[in-house]
């Protein structure tokens, strides 16, 4: 069985990237668009929400997925796995809590599942990388947690707004910011905002209709 599947987040280029993750799996999974700051426009089973420089897993838009009517199920794709928020983001109604760290087998597998009106908890191996998807920043050699600290550094969050919505320390925050700065040779906030505006840090606005990764 195939399903339909909407993947979301304001950044064209996380959404590109998990499409492009999931491109191998045309045969159980079709992607009918990529959703950057919009609503769901088309009948899917499942909506995957990225949490990068979302938030993690349990604001509005979350809640709005799972309202939508275009929409039958809604899982959250995360790195954040404390008890509480599992709960809590649950308790909106998503069907699916799942791990960054998953291979792309194991992803489709749990969105079949969660599709299947199952609920999937696919709890964080510790400290694993995220192994497939894309984010800003990746071709400069940012590892996906400095560029979601760097993107919220342009959107205008203060270092204490990045730990509160990556529910990270505020010593972390400011360990990711050194290590950003260094690769991305700036040595000031403010030349780091420009630096993320010229790269493509900013909440996109766009709707994709199909899998852009399977087409090309």
């Amino acid at each position: 069985m195939v399903i339909r599947v909407a993947l979301v987040n304001d950044d064209e280029v996380v959404v590109r990237g998990l499409d492009a993750m999931l491109r191998s799996y045309n045969h159980r999974v079709e992607v009918v668009e990529l959703i950057a700051g919009k609503q769901v426009a088309h009948p899917v089973d499942v909506a995957l929400y990225d949490t990068f420089g979302m938030g993690q897993g349990n604001g509005t838009a979350v809640a709005k997925l799972v309202a939508s009517p275009a929409v039958r199920q809604v899982a959250v794709y995360t790195w954040n796995f404390q008890p509480w928020l599992t709960r809590d983001t649950l308790e909106l109604g998503v069907k699916g809590y799942l791990s960054k760290s998953l291979p792309a087998a194991r992803l489709v597998e749990a969105l079949h599942a969660i599709a299947a009106g199952q609920t999937v908890v696919s709890p964080s191996r510790g400290r694993s990388s995220l192994v497939g998807g894309d984010w800003p920043g990746r071709e400069e050699g940012l590892t996906a947690r400095e560029a979601e600290v760097l993107s919220l550094i342009t959107m205008g969050l203060s270092n204490q707004e990045i730990a509160e919505r990556t529910l990270l320390s505020l010593n972390s925050i400011k360990s990711y910011i050194r290590s950003a700065y260094r690769k991305i040779d700036v040595d000031s906030r403010s030349k780091a905002v420009l630096w993320g505006v010229e790269h493509g840090m900013r909440a996109d606005r766009v709707r994709i209709n199909g899998s852009p990764a399977r087409e090309g």
